[in-house]
């Protein structure tokens, strides 16, 4: 159930938390998307401590919906190349009034692409 609701609340709001890894003690506010019933989100700084590569190292993480925190594996999409229009689209369509709804559609941005899964 909870799963449930943390979708419908990243679709209807522009921002969600992530903590990446176990080590982190706060959650840091970023755009997330849902596509097909599934959790995506794109890394907007290349910083070698970003939350992208912190996944990169160790998959366990948690996200945050208003209320409710999930614990999650995050990871690369398996059918990336396939999935990325449908995210592209989505990004475009939820943040069309925002700055930097084009840009992370783009290049570097859809390269940093993470997957997070529920662990229920």
């Amino acid at each position: 159930m909870n799963k449930k609701k943390a979708l419908q609340y990243i679709c209807e709001n522009d921002i969600s938390g992530i903590k990446a890894g176990l080590e982190r003690e706060t959650f840091l506010d970023i755009w997330m998307v849902v596509v097909n019933g599934r959790i995506f989100a794109r890394s907007w700084g290349f910083a070698e401590n970003s939350w992208y590569n912190s996944f990169l190292k160790d998959s366990r993480g948690q996200i945050k919906c208003g209320d409710i925190i999930l614990n999650i594996n995050a990871h690369i999409p398996d059918d990336f190349v396939d999935i990325t229009p449908s995210i592209n689209q989505v990004y475009l369509t939820k943040y069309s009034t925002k700055q930097y709804a084009k840009p992370i559609t783009e290049g570097k941005h859809v390269e940093k692409t993470m997957e997070f899964i529920v662990c229920e």
